[in-house]
């Protein structure tokens, strides 16, 4: 079985991105991103809510474009119109069965990208394994936070860390 991972910047008060996902004061290379791109390589299938799908459109993503190839890459959304591609649409209703599904029959680790609102869902519902953060030294104050609307608290472990410098951190937690 194949471990569901959150793996995601964050800031020092919570946010993964600011007011209209605004994402711009996390940073955007260094090794802090060279190591992510390599745990990129390791996923399999890429899963995200409808508003993280959608952002990519800003930066130049055509709609029913695989913003993760060539991991397999699944949307969760009940209205998410796109022409039949490269990405799988899957309604919210359906989104834990398609989650099982997969953790039993993937290859390799799903990732999580992005979006608090999904993510909380997922961590609501006992889905994420594991936590992967990237911690920047910045404040946002508001925007979206890492898990929206949770009522569930898992225990967690810390299982990696790696200290960049100047306030950047990385840190890895199990779910337990």
């Amino acid at each position: 079985m194949q471990p569901l991972i959150y793996d995601v910047a964050v800031s020092a008060d919570g946010f993964i991105s600011g007011p209209n996902a605004d994402a711009s004061r996390f940073p955007f290379e260094g090794p802090v991103v060279d190591d992510y791109r390599a745990r990129l390589a390791t996923y399999g299938t890429a899963i995200m809510g409808r508003a993280t799908y959608e952002f990519g459109y800003g930066f130049g993503m055509k709609p029913g474009a695989n913003p993760y190839d060539p991991m397999d890459c699944h949307v969760v959304s009940d209205g998410l119109d796109i022409p039949d591609d490269a990405v799988t649409i899957t309604p919210r209703d359906s989104a834990r069965t398609l989650i099982e599904h997969l953790k039993q029959e993937a290859t390799a680790p799903l990732y999580i990208c992005g979006g608090g609102t999904f993510a909380g869902w997922a961590l609501d519902n006992g889905l994420i394994d594991e936590i992967r953060l990237k911690r920047a030294p910045i404040l946002l104050g508001t925007g979206t936070p890492l898990f929206a609307s949770v009522t569930f608290s898992p225990g967690t472990r810390l299982i990696d860390t790696k200290d960049y410098g100047e306030g950047t951190i990385y840190q890895a937690f199990r779910l337990t």
